[in-house]
C-alpha cells in the first residue's frame, strides 16, 4: 500500500488544506518540492531493484532542439529553433518496471492521484495509453545529461532516487515562452543557450516529490560528475484519458514503439 511508501505524518495527502497549500506554492513558483515525501525504505527498495539494470536502459544517440520537434529548414541553422543540444541519459520504460515494484503501488494509488490532481488543479489524471511512458526510471552516469528543453505536457511529477557526487543540477528559467499563444521566446532561448541568461536552480534530495510546470519554463539537468549515477523516476500522467506519445516521439525517447 502507498501508506507504506509515503511519509503521511509530514505529508498528509488526505488533508484538503494540505493539498491547497501545496497548490498555492506550485501556482506561485511553477515548481513544488516536498522533501522526504517518500520513505527511506521505499527509496532503498526501488534503488535495489533498479540500479543493477542500468545497462538495460535505452540511451538516445541523437541531439534535439529545445522544443523537442524536427528542425525547420526555412530558418537559419543557428536560429534558436534549430540549435541542437545533447541529452545522453538513459531510461527504463514502463514495461520494464516490475509488476510488484513499489513504483507501481505509488503510481496506481487512487489517494495519491487525487492529491496530485488537487495540487495540479485538474479534475483527474490518467496514465499514458501506450505501454512505455507512464513510469520511467532515468539514469545519468558520469558525463551524461539532459539538455535544455520545454516539456510538451503541462506538468511533470518526479522523484529523485539517487543523487550524484556532483553535477546533475536541475536548472531552469521560468516563463521563457507562452505555448498557448504560440509565442516561442526565440530571443530568450538563444540567451539561455549562449549562457547570457541567469538561471534558477531547483534543489532536492532523494525521497522528495517534485512537481514542475515545464511547458513554458526551459530547463535542463547538468552533466553528472563522479562515479555515482544520478537516478530519477518520472511519474507521467495526463489530464485526459487515452493519450499516447506519437511513434516518432516513442522512437526518439525509447528506441521503439511498443
Amino acid at each position: 500500500m502507498t501508506t507504506l511508501h509515503i511519509d503521511s505524518r509530514s505529508h498528509p495527502i488526505n488533508d484538503p488544506d494540505y493539498a491547497t497549500t501545496c497548490k498555492q506554492e506550485l501556482d506561485a513558483a511553477g515548481a513544488l518540492v516536498l522533501p522526504g515525501f517518500f520513505t527511506a525504505e521505499a527509496i532503498n527498495a526501488i534503488v535495489r531493484e533498479s540500479a543493477h539494470r542500468e545497462d538495460e536502459a535505452f540511451y538516445a544517440a541523437s541531439t534535439h532542439n529545445v522544443y523537442l520537434t524536427p528542425t525547420d529548414a526555412s530558418l537559419a541553422p543557428d536560429h534558436a529553433f534549430n540549435r541542437q543540444v545533447a541529452s545522453s541519459k538513459g531510461l527504463l520504460a514502463d514495461d520494464q518496471v516490475p509488476a510488484d515494484s513499489p513504483l507501481r503501488d505509488i503510481y496506481n494509488d487512487e489517494t495519491f492521484r487525487v492529491f496530485l490532481s488537487a495540487v495540479l488543479g485538474v479534475d483527474s489524471i490518467y496514465p499514458y495509453a501506450d505501454a512505455l511512458s507512464s513510469i520511467n526510471v532515468h539514469f545519468a552516469a558520469q558525463g551524461r545529461e539532459l539538455g535544455w528543453h520545454f516539456d510538451n505536457s503541462s506538468f511533470a511529477v518526479t522523484m529523485l532516487l539517487q543523487a550524484p557526487e556532483a553535477g546533475g543540477v536541475f536548472e531552469y528559467v521560468p516563463s521563457v515562452r507562452n505555448a498557448d499563444s504560440g509565442e516561442q521566446g526565440y530571443q530568450r532561448v538563444a540567451a539561455v543557450l549562449d549562457r547570457e541568461q541567469p538561471v534558477e536552480v531547483l534543489q532536492f534530495k532523494p525521497g522528495a516529490l517534485v512537481m514542475f510546470r515545464g511547458r513554458d519554463a526551459i530547463h535542463r539537468v547538468t552533466p553528472t560528475e563522479g562515479a555515482t549515477t544520478r537516478m530519477l523516476v518520472v511519474f507521467a500522467f495526463n489530464d485526459a484519458p487515452g493519450v499516447t506519445l506519437s511513434h516518432s516521439a516513442l522512437e526518439t525517447f525509447y528506441g521503439r514503439v511498443r
